[in-house]
């Protein structure tokens, strides 16, 4: 029952009721438009890459739509988009409603152009090698299989005899993989933006650092190494890195990334990025607008900072295992390793640092830069000191030695230790003995003072005189 005017009322007849059902059918019938969009309809794209095989792509596209509902074929998509992660919103122009979405990646190819053609007819092409003239003849697809399968008029063959010539090009093949859009539009030229994520993109970093001649400074220098294998180019991209660990689900759920990573405009600026926090990550953009094509690696600067004040540190670690039992060899030789340290703070750094790889060079007597280690350095906030192992030092080394051990009750041993250390350097260095401590302990004994860092640590800093050595002597209890 409806109100027709105002005081007067109308019970729907059958008449009514069958105008209504009419109606509907009529629209269920109107046939749906297609329109289709490449890359040239594309005004801007931002890509966001992460860490581990990750992109986020952001474009946006200028589309003329017809009103009603309409089949809009997205192409120059990435081959590798994660489909349920899609977004087509309008942008400028009159609403648009997405009513469904699907992700054809089943690309044109021979076989696939076959097997979409079984059970329908094909041409047989047959060249006579005396003219040079095709001969034409029908056959149906039977089977593909191992080989195509053809049913002539009056046999069936096994294979390709001939060239084969389609009719058509059978629905949801596409030279390229395409997201279909079925939408609701009220018509005109429209600016919409599509985002998904895609996998088969990644990026790392990677520095060299350069010592200064008396090893007290360095340059640091860190270059963004970028992959993309996602199946898609892209040109003229602002672009973005996300370090960290971004978490991701096992199972594939729908995800809506809108706010993940705003679109930006291309605007010409200096070649290293600009860093911010996004959550608890960090995102590094750059202003510059930049192409990366499909299966290609390409190196962008990160940052450069000079005169970086660094620290070295030779280093030489026991086991707790050690202080439990007595020692079954006289005398035990090692050599400590070699440490930099420096501190991401002041001048040019003070930002936080992306995990990789850093690459240290030091000059040789003509001042030519010699590869002298490397190391994976860990995502480093500001303000947090950076510390490099580059091995084991040549000309500084130890003999420890277990002097005495004693079993002063059933869980009460006492141990005692001589370490020397030589140094066949022509400049004093100072060694750090780091010893490692099982359950309750006690230095009794010790040829000079340590420090006791932690709970299960005792720390020596032993100078050692250009071309000499020293010795260092201690006592440790031990209660388990």
């Amino acid at each position: 029952m409806k109100m027709v005017k105002a005081g007067y009322w109308c019970i729907p007849c059958h008449c009514c009721l069958g105008f209504v059902l009419l109606t509907a059918a009529a629209q269920a019938a109107e046939p749906i438009k297609e329109v289709a969009s490449g890359a040239r309809d594309r005004e801007a794209v931002a890509v966001t890459i992460y860490n581990d095989d990750l992109g986020l792509v952001r474009e946006r596209r200028r589309i003329d739509l017809p009103a009603g509902r309409t089949r809009l074929w997205l192409g120059d998509v990435a081959a590798h988009m994660r489909a349920e992660t899609a977004l087509l919103r309008e942008v400028k122009g009159p609403a648009v409603s997405v009513l469904e979405q699907q992700f054809d990646f089943d690309l044109l190819t021979a076989r696939t152009l076959l097997e979409k053609n079984l059970g329908h007819d094909v041409t047989v092409l047959r060249t006579n090698p005396s003219s040079g003239e095709d001969r034409r003849e029908r056959a149906t697809v039977l089977a593909v299989g191992e080989g195509p399968v053809l049913r002539f008029a009056d046999r069936i063959e096994a294979g390709v005899p001939g060239r084969l010539a389609f009719d058509r090009v059978p629905e949801g093949l596409h030279e390229q993989p395409t997201l279909s859009v079925l939408l609701d539009a009220a018509g005109g030229r429209q600016t919409v933006e599509l985002s998904y994520l895609t996998s088969g993109m990644s990026w790392r970093a990677d520095y060299a650092a350069n010592l200064a001649v008396d090893g007290k400074s360095l340059e640091l220098t860190a270059w963004v190494t970028l992959t993309n294998r996602s199946g898609l180019g892209f040109d003229d991209a602002a672009l973005q890195l996300v370090a960290g660990s971004v978490h991701r689900a096992r199972a594939p759920g729908l995800l809506r990334e809108r706010a993940m990573a705003p679109m930006l405009a291309a605007r010409a600026a200096a070649a290293e990025p600009a860093e911010e926090t996004l959550l608890d990550y960090h995102l590094y953009r750059y202003e510059r607008p930049t192409s990366i094509a499909d299966n290609q690696t390409k190196q962008l600067a990160l940052l450069t900072a000079r005169q970086v004040p660094v620290r070295r540190e030779y280093l030489l670690a026991g086991s707790e295992w050690m202080y439990r039992d007595k020692a079954r060899q006289a005398g035990q030789k090692q050599k400590p390793s070699v440490f930099l340290s420096f501190d991401n703070k002041g001048g040019q750094l003070g930002q936080p640092l992306p995990a990789g790889i850093v690459r240290v060079f030091a000059p040789d007597a003509t001042g030519a830069a010699q590869f002298v280690g490397e190391d994976r350095m860990e995502h480093t906030p500001k303000n947090e000191t950076v510390k490099l192992d580059l091995g084991e030092a040549f000309d500084v080394s130890a003999e420890r030695t277990q002097s005495a051990f004693h079993r002063l009750a059933k869980n009460v041993v006492e141990s005692s230790w001589r370490i020397e250390l030589r140094n066949a350097r022509d400049e004093p260095v100072t060694v750090t003995v780091l010893e490692p401590m099982p359950d309750d302990w006690e230095i009794v004994q010790e040829s000079q003072a340590h420090s006791k860092d932690s709970a299960h640590e005792a720390r020596w800093q032993v100078q050692i005189p250009a071309g000499g050595t020293s010795k260092l002597e201690y006592a440790v209890r031990v209660t388990s």
